[in-house]
C-alpha cells in the first residue's frame, strides 16, 4: 500500500528591506556590505518604504548638523511607519549609534534595534531580532514622536557634554594592553530596543565580504583602512570609528581586480586616513606616529618588503585595464617624498590630491592638535606641485574656531588666494559636545562662523573661476557619467559632511543654457564632491572619453568631444 504524499510546504517569503544611508562615502561602503549581507542571507531589497517590513536607517553623527539630519530621518521613518505600515520594523546603524551606544535605547524607544560597524556582516539576525521586537510592542503604544524630537537633539548634545573628551584618556591608553579591548553592550529593556555596539569598533572588510554597490556601475569606493590614530581637538572620529586598521595589501587588490572585471573604470581608495595606511601592519607597530617628524622616522625603519600606501599604489598601477585611482582623504603630517614619486610614476593614479588642511596659522593649528605647522604645509604643498606636474589640489579649511580672530581668519583669507587650490570647501566650525575644542574659551558666535565661512568661499570663487578659465582650450581625458539632468545644470551645488560647502550659488543654469548635456568628470573632479564637465554631444557613458573644453561656469566646465 502506497504511502499518502505529503503535502508540499510552501515557500518562506523573503524579507524586504529599505535602506537610507547618511554622510560620508565610508559610511555608504557599510550601507553596501549590509544591502550584500541581506541579500546572502536570503532578503530582497526594497526602494518603496510602504512594502518594507524593515527599514534602516544608517546614520552620520560627523558634526550637530548631520546628527540632526540623522534624528530627523529616524523620526521620519517611524512616523510614516505609524500611518502605513505599524508591523515595519525599524534599525538604526552607523556612527550615532557609535557615539551613543548606551544612551540610545532609552531615548528612543521607537527604534526596534540599534547596530554599530561590527555588526554590518550580522545585519541579516539583526533584521530578524528588529522585526520580532516590532511584533510585541504593537501591543503596547509609544508615546507621540513629534513633541520629542527637538527635546532628543538638546538631549544627546547634553550626554557627550557630561561624557568629556576623551583624546587625552585614549593616548595614555596606547601601547598598553587595555589599549583596543572592546566589550559587548548590551541594554535590554522591559520592551526592545536592544542594542549590540563594542564600546571601540574593530571591523574591517575583506574582499570575499558580500556587498551590493549603490555607485553607478562605473566607479566604486574602496576602503582600504577604518579609524582614526589623530587627536585632532575638534573631531569625534576616533571615538567613533577606532583606532586606525589597515587591510592586507592583497585583500584591497584582490577586490580592486573584481571591481575591474565588473567594468569599473575609477577606483575610490577611502579611509579616515589614507595616508597611514600599512604604518599599523608593522612588526611591534606604536600608534604615536602622527607627527610628521614622527612618521617620517617610522617609514626610514621599515623593511624593504613593508606595505605602505606607495606599494599598494604600485600593485594597483600594474593591473590589466584603462581605469583611474583617485586617492581620497590624506593628512598633510603623512606625506613623504616615496608617496610623491610614486604618484608621478603611476599614470593610473588620477593627477589628484585630497588633503584637508583645517588652517594654515599656527596658533590655530595648535589649538586643532593638527601637528602640523604654515610653514611645514606650505612646504609640502610646494613639493607635491613641482613632483607632481599636473596635480589638482582640493583641501577643506575650518573657519571661526574657538580663538580664531581676524589676524587668523586674514592669514587663511591670503593662503587661499596665493595658493589658488583648484577643488576647496569651508566647514565653518561645529562645536561638538564630547570633543576638547568643544570646552574651549573664546567660542565665536554662530553668526560669527558663517559670516567668515562666506568670506572664505567668496576668495575661493574668485580662484574657482580663473581655474575653471585656464582650462578653456585644453583637451581632456573625463569619465562620462550620464545624461545631466535639469536639476544638475539649475542648482549646480554640491555638500558634503566631510567636505564643507565646496561651492556657493552657481549660475551654470543661465550659462549652459537649454541645450542637452552629458555630465562627466576630469581627473580633478571627484565623484559627488567637486566640479563637473558639461559636453555637448554624444558620448558612451560609463566610459572614458577625450573632451574639448569651450568654455565655463564659475565652477564647472563646458566641452565638446574632441
Amino acid at each position: 500500500m502506497k504511502s499518502p504524499k505529503s503535502a508540499a510546504l510552501p515557500e518562506p517569503v523573503p524579507r524586504r528591506v529599505g535602506l537610507i544611508s547618511l554622510g560620508c562615502a565610508k559610511n555608504l561602503v557599510d550601507a553596501e556590505i549590509m544591502l550584500g549581507s541581506l541579500l546572502r542571507s536570503g532578503a530582497q531589497i526594497v526602494n518603496d518604504p510602504t512594502q518594507a517590513d524593515a527599514v534602516i536607517v544608517n546614520t552620520c553623527s560627523f558634526i550637530d548638523a548631520a546628527q540632526e539630519e540623522s534624528v530627523d530621518t529616524i523620526f521620519e521613518s517611524t512616523a510614516f511607519r505609524e500611518q502605513t505600515r505599524p508591523g515595519q520594523a525599524v534599525i538604526v546603524s552607523g556612527c550615532m549609534p557609535q557615539r551613543f551606544r548606551e544612551e540610545l535605547p532609552k531615548l528612543m524607544p521607537e527604534v526596534d534595534v540599534f547596530m554599530g560597524i561590527d555588526q554590518v556582516e550580522q545585519v541579516g539576525q539583526l533584521v530578524e531580532q528588529a522585526i520580532t521586537a516590532r511584533a510585541a510592542k504593537l501591543t503596547a503604544p509609544e508615546a507621540p514622536a513629534g513633541k520629542r524630537r527637538s527635546a532628543l537633539k538638546a538631549k544627546l548634545a547634553e550626554l557627550d557634554a557630561a561624557k568629556g573628551h576623551r583624546h587625552d584618556h585614549e593616548e595614555s591608553l596606547r601601547g598598553s594592553a587595555k589599549f583596543g579591548r572592546t566589550k559587548q553592550v548590551i541594554a535590554l529593556q522591559a520592551e526592545p530596543p536592544a542594542t549590540q555596539v563594542t564600546v571601540r569598533p574593530n571591523y574591517i572588510p575583506h574582499h570575499d565580504t558580500p556587498r551590493f554597490r549603490l555607485t553607478p556601475k562605473h566607479f566604486a569606493y574602496v576602503k582600504i583602512a577604518e579609524g582614526c590614530n589623530h587627536p585632532c581637538s575638534f573631531c569625534i572620529i576616533p571615538r567613533m570609528r577606532g583606532s586606525h586598521r589597515s587591510r592586507q595589501q592583497s585583500d584591497i587588490v584582490a577586490e580592486a581586480k573584481a571591481l575591474l572585471k565588473d567594468g569599473v573604470k575609477e577606483l575610490n581608495l577611502i579611509s579616515q586616513d589614507s595616508t597611514y595606511y600599512g604604518l599599523d601592519l608593522r612588526p611591534n607597530h606604536s600608534r604615536a606616529i602622527s607627527s610628521p617628524e614622527k612618521f617620517t622616522a617610522a617609514t626610514k625603519t621599515l623593511a624593504a618588503d613593508a606595505t605602505t600606501l606607495g606599494t599598494l599604489l604600485r600593485e594597483l598601477n600594474g593591473l590589466k585595464g584603462d581605469f583611474w585611482i583617485r586617492l581620497l582623504y590624506t593628512h598633510p603630517a603623512h606625506w613623504t617624498d616615496e608617496l610623491i614619486a610614486t604618484i608621478a610614476e603611476c599614470r593610473k593614479v588620477a593627477r589628484y590630491v585630497d588633503m584637508p588642511l583645517q588652517h594654515i596659522h599656527d596658533d590655530l593649528l595648535a589649538r586643532m592638535r593638527r601637528e602640523t605647522s604654515g610653514q611645514y604645509i606650505r612646504d609640502l604643498i610646494g613639493r607635491i606641485r613641482a613632483g607632481i606636474p599636473g596635480i589638482a589640489l582640493r583641501t577643506t579649511f575650518i573657519v571661526g574656531f574657538p580663538g580664531e580672530t581676524e589676524e587668523h581668519f586674514g592669514t587663511l583669507l591670503d593662503f587661499i588666494r596665493e595658493t589658488r587650490f583648484e577643488r576647496l570647501g569651508v566647514f565653518a566650525y561645529s562645536q561638538e559636545d564630547g570633543t576638547i575644542a568643544g570646552k574651549m574659551a573664546n567660542q565665536l558666535t554662530p553668526k560669527q562662523r558663517q559670516k567668515r565661512r562666506e568670506r572664505a568661499m567668496a576668495a575661493q570663487h574668485e580662484v574657482a573661476v580663473g581655474v575653471a578659465e585656464s582650462f578653456v582650450g585644453r583637451t581632456l581625458k573625463v569619465l562620462v557619467e550620464g545624461a545631466a539632468t535639469a536639476k544638475q545644470i539649475e542648482a549646480a551645488r554640491v555638500s558634503s559632511w566631510e567636505h564643507g560647502l565646496l561651492r556657493g550659488a552657481d549660475r551654470s543654469g543661465a550659462k549652459l543654457g537649454t541645450r542637452k548635456y552629458l555630465v562627466a568628470r576630469g581627473e580633478a573632479d571627484a565623484p559627488d564632491i567637486d566640479g563637473r564637465v558639461y559636453i555637448r554631444g554624444d558620448l558612451p557613458v560609463g566610459k572614458f572619453a577625450k573632451v574639448k573644453v569651450i568654455g565655463h561656469t564659475d565652477y564647472d566646465l563646458i566641452a565638446e568631444p574632441a
